[in-house]
């Protein structure tokens, strides 16, 4: 890579939400870009931790016991194991954090698991 990843030229390469795309790779981990809007599913990600950062719009995070609400240059780290279903009212934009591999939908599958390892 020889240049530097704009975010907002990346976010404007795709309409769908829940379908984040690689835009990085480092060691291990995956930057990842995604559109949020409406509710997402329960789910949890057993053997890792799962980033989500804000850049544009606001976002909650449903825990089992709570809620984390974000909005732009906010993150949340979910820790590996918890229980966790994304929702936005509106268009949220975000950059997710996770090692190579990972499924957004982590153990519960369904409709709106996204393909894997998408560059843009």
């Amino acid at each position: 890579m020889t240049s530097a990843v704009n975010f907002k030229d990346k976010l404007a390469l795709f309409a769908e939400h829940w379908s984040p795309k690689v835009v990085a790779k480092m060691n291990d981990y995956h930057f990842k870009l995604v559109k949020f809007q409406g509710e997402f599913v329960w789910h949890n990600h057993p053997d890792t931790d799962e980033t989500f950062i804000v850049l544009e719009g606001e976002m909650t995070i449903h825990l089992r016991d709570g809620e984390v609400k974000l909005g732009p240059g906010e993150m949340y780290v979910v820790p590996k194991g918890v229980e966790h279903k994304p929702f936005a009212e509106h268009e949220c934009h975000a950059m997710l954090v996770e090692p190579v591999g990972v499924v957004n939908t982590g153990d519960a599958g369904g409709e709106l698991t996204a393909p894997l390892d998408v560059w843009i």
